[in-house]
């Protein structure tokens, strides 16, 4: 164990400078060494590799890179780190031998490793336990397995597991008391556990250090360790997230209030200790997207407004900045060049203003209310432009045990404006009247519930685990909703993670969605109607990146009438191409995430293929219902907002086809063909964003 703690205060000494030598090391490896990776066996020891750009021929010139120096002394003892290392993990015979090529300037190291046979666990017994309903749960899943190396490191591990979850039971005196014995001849060990569980017990008063401005009943009010409630280690540690929640905390501690308890009591008092933070908060911010142009943010923020742990926030957003009305600046002539077709989504700002009020603890310590004003104007590429004012009000419930649940109330009188083509293509309005009618501002209220699963081990990066999502919406006369405004919308996604290897990522994910209205009466038809803003639409860096943003599924097209001959044919080029969305969607996706061979930490490679769905049940004959597979190739950057991605996806198909409309000089259109396309100007799309795409 001593040799041991010599590697913590040996490694910073042979990170420095030529103090401890004049030789680079330039190449580390580990021969024979197959029950432990060369990544583990790097972080025993004190020699450490140079970085990439230090070494390598052709670049070390420029003096970039961290040089790492050659210690005489601290490689010697990192021979018996390797030894002490491998007998702790169940390899008693292990040997280690050395090879080094010493040139001038640089050092090429080998440890050459004979690890020999391991000791294996034969027996591994846990007493104590007989008499807990709980058993099974307890000892399921243990780090340490009968038939495997002995390894000391996951005995300890295996003790801490099960006093964890005999605190999260109800348990705080727990103990746990190993005893093993080691045959080496017969290379066998014999593990035992004698549980000691003490008795059960609840929470009890809890105590308050560091408030200020907050109210300590405030605090006491967002615990789930609350006076009276079976004593379980997690809710500790879900008041302390809590706490952080209310934003009020530049530091918060729940934990056992030592000075008042003993082992085997039955009753535990608590601790919170809090550091207030700032209470006030102004931001801004700019950006740049590809179908946003640029973005431009502010907001002011007021946390403990008023008191009772009210947050108070105004924010505002514009995008658009640059090439939409009234500030146009000619940015469509260059950096927002693709947005220049679309006169309905670019052709104004877009811009989004709100007033949102937060309560935490309402009703009950998991719950917080939000209630918002807001006035927005949104688009989606080619599709439609929406504006509308409005007021919400939501409950968030998160607890430790259960899945975190929001609901939430939405009112907001509106105006959707979308292209004639997509009025008359799928809801068989066609004509002025028509279109006039589905232009018209009116009441949206709508009821929407999300359940998340959130189980990876990283919200921006994840490598392991899996997420899932369910959200249901429904708009109805019954709630406040005009009667063109009708809809039930159901989307689920989940998505897996799976490490291959080091820095090897597998990821695959299934999304879809329905969409249900009742019929809907106009002039000249009668349709099942959603409006524009509800459909679902796919193409884009997120989905199947073969696609633009919203080119894949059911499209129209329109030209001026006196540009289509008899034939139903157009100039090139002279066709605009309007998505219309439908309301069945699938999207599958799996991508290979790999390290790339120089700067491994920050950079990274992609493959994936891509597939989706996209249609409209009750217009099957708009487009075919054909699922289309996209692969490609993408490159990642670590970034501290997440990684930045460039993805080249080959998409060998036509667009598809669809109604051609011509646009008479009175505004009207008149169906000129049916199953009229336009082919693609390539093969290939290019999408860049920042965070993964599922």
């Amino acid at each position: 164990m001593l040799v041991i703690a010599g590697v913590a205060s040996a490694r910073p000494m042979a990170a420095q400078g030529t103090d401890a030598g004049s030789r680079v090391v330039r190449k580390l490896e580990f021969v024979g060494a197959h029950a432990f990776s060369d990544e583990e066996l790097a972080a025993v020891i004190a020699t450490t590799k140079s970085a990439w750009f230090a070494t390598s021929p052709l670049v070390r010139w420029m003096g970039l890179g961290e040089k790492r120096y050659f210690d005489e002394v601290e490689f010697r003892r990192d021979v018996l780190r390797l030894v002490v290392f491998y007998r702790e993990g169940g390899y008693l015979e292990v040997q280690v031998d050395t090879t080094v090529r010493r040139d001038p300037q640089d050092v090429y190291v080998a440890f050459r490793i004979t690890e020999g046979p391991p000791t294996v666990v034969d027996s591994f017994t846990i007493t104590g336990l007989d008499a807990s309903p709980e058993r099974d749960e307890l000892e399921r899943d243990l780090p340490l397995e009968v038939g495997r190396p002995f390894d000391r490191r996951l005995m300890l591990a295996s003790a801490d597991t099960l006093v964890a979850r005999l605190h999260d039971r109800g348990y705080p005196s727990a103990e746990v008391f190993r005893n093993f014995n080691v045959d080496r001849a017969a290379r066998r060990a014999e593990v035992t556990f004698d549980v000691d569980p003490g008795p059960h017990a609840d929470f009890g008063a809890v105590r308050v250090r560091g408030a200020v401005e907050v109210d300590t009943a405030l605090i006491r009010k967002l615990l789930a360790a609350r006076p009276g409630r079976e004593f379980r280690q997690q809710d500790l540690y879900e008041s302390q997230s809590t706490l952080y929640r209310t934003e009020m905390f530049r530091f918060a501690a729940a934990g056992i209030d030592t000075t008042r308890f003993a082992p085997g009591d039955t009753v535990v008092p608590v601790l919170v200790q809090v550091n207030e933070g700032n209470f006030r908060r102004i931001r801004a911010g700019v950006g740049y997207g590809t179908n946003d142009c640029v973005r431009l943010g502010a907001g002011w923020t007021a946390r403990n407004w008023l008191g009772g742990g009210r947050l108070l926030d105004l924010s505002g957003q514009i995008s658009k900045v640059g090439i939409g009305a009234p500030l146009n600046w000619g940015f469509g002539d260059n950096i927002c060049h693709p947005l220049v077709n679309d006169s309905i989504g670019s052709s104004l700002l877009n811009y989004s203003t709100a007033v949102s009020l937060r309560t935490p603890a309402f009703l009950d310590p998991y719950n917080t209310a939000t209630y918002s004003l807001f006035a927005e104007r949104r688009s989606e590429f080619e599709v439609y432009r929406r504006e509308e004012q409005g007021v919400s009000f939501g409950i968030g419930r998160v607890t430790p045990r259960h899945l975190p649940l929001t609901v939430t109330y939405r009112l907001a009188f509106g105006q959707t404006v979308a292209s004639a083509g997509t009025f008359c293509a799928f809801f068989r309005a066609c004509t002025t009247s028509d279109v006039s009618q589905l232009r018209e501002r009116r009441r949206l209220a709508s009821l929407t519930a999300t359940l998340a699963w959130p189980r990876t081990n990283s919200p921006l990066d994840p490598t392991r685990g899996w997420n899932g999502s369910l959200e249901v919406t429904s708009s109805s006369r019954f709630i406040g909703s005009s009667p063109l405004e009708e809809f039930n919308r159901v989307v689920a996604e989940v998505a897996w993670y799976r490490p291959l290897a080091r820095n090897v990522v597998l990821s695959w994910r299934l999304r879809g969605g329905l969409l249900f209205s009742p019929k809907a009466t106009f002039d000249s038809s009668s349709v099942n109607f959603v409006p524009p803003e509800q459909r679902f639409y796919a193409g884009g860096p997120n989905d199947v990146r073969g696609y633009d943003q919203n080119e894949l599924g059911p499209v129209v097209y329109v030209a001026p009438d006196s540009l289509i001959d008899s034939s139903g044919n157009v100039p090139p080029g002279k066709a605009q191409v309007f998505p219309t969305g439908g309301n069945t969607l699938a999207i599958a996706n799996v991508e290979l995430r790999l390290p790339s061979p120089i700067f491994s930490a920050r950079v990274r490679w992609a493959v994936f293929v891509d597939a989706g769905l996209l249609y409209e049940r009750n217009n099957l004959s708009s487009a075919p219902q054909l699922v289309r597979v996209t692969p490609g190739v993408g490159l990642r950057i670590a970034t501290p907002l997440g990684p930045a991605r460039l993805d080249v996806a080959y998409n060998g198909y036509d667009r598809p086809p669809g109604a051609l409309y011509g646009l008479t000089t009175s505004g009207d259109l008149i169906l000129r063909r049916e199953g009229f396309s336009q082919p693609r100007s390539h093969g290939y799309t290019i999408h860049i964003a920042v965070g993964q795409p599922f």
